[in-house]
């Protein structure tokens, strides 16, 4: 018997495995959890009208399967001193990600690492304090010998933060979602 989750099959490599769709009612909690991250689960099983154990048992379940990967707090690196935000491309010698990798991860600057197709092998996201911070990010990011070339993008300002609350409507079917209404508006 199938659980009360919708399950879908797909083909990974030959392999198949079962992965759990989010329905409408994990869609209404990660909104509210999202827009108010303090709220009890109590108090949001009331708001949802649903059991405690159910909104516990949902959030239990999106946090094993990876789609919740942190209830950690959202911080801006801007408010602590990083105004500049850069892109930086690096392009890395045959066999080197693994210790490009090793040498960006210990470079606190480096917010993300991505492997990308393109001119280059690695895209970079970097913070800095002004531009001549990030010079010194830059001179740190390029004194590894297996990034043989790199090109930075300074951004002048997020037109669109990060966000992910529209592929949750999407992902659990629901129609006529604002995409753009992805900064705590009505949960229900």
């Amino acid at each position: 018997m199938v659980s009360l989750y919708d399950l879908v099959i797909t083909s990974h490599q030959g392999m198949c495995r079962l992965s759990s769709v989010v329905d409408t009612l994990d869609s209404r909690i990660l909104r509210l959890f999202t827009a108010e991250p303090k709220v009890g689960v109590l108090e949001a099983s009331r708001r949802l009208g649903v059991a405690r154990g159910t909104v516990q048992a949902r959030l239990d379940r999106l946090a094993a399967s990876g789609v919740i990967r942190s209830m950690a707090p959202s911080l801006d690196p801007a408010a602590m001193g990083y105004r500049v935000t850069a892109f930086a491309t690096l392009e890395i010698r045959q066999g080197g990600r693994g210790p490009v990798a090793d040498h960006l991860a210990r470079i606190p600057e480096v917010i993300e690492v991505h492997t990308i197709t393109g001119p280059g092998d690695l895209l970079c996201r970097i913070v800095a304090r002004d531009n001549d911070d990030l010079q010194r990010v830059i001179d740190d990011l390029v004194s590894d010998d297996d990034v043989v070339r790199t090109s930075t993008l300074i951004a002048l300002s997020t037109v669109v933060s990060p966000r992910v609350m529209p592929l949750v409507a999407a992902a659990s079917g629901e129609s006529g979602t604002d995409p753009l209404a992805d900064r705590g508006g009505p949960v229900g």
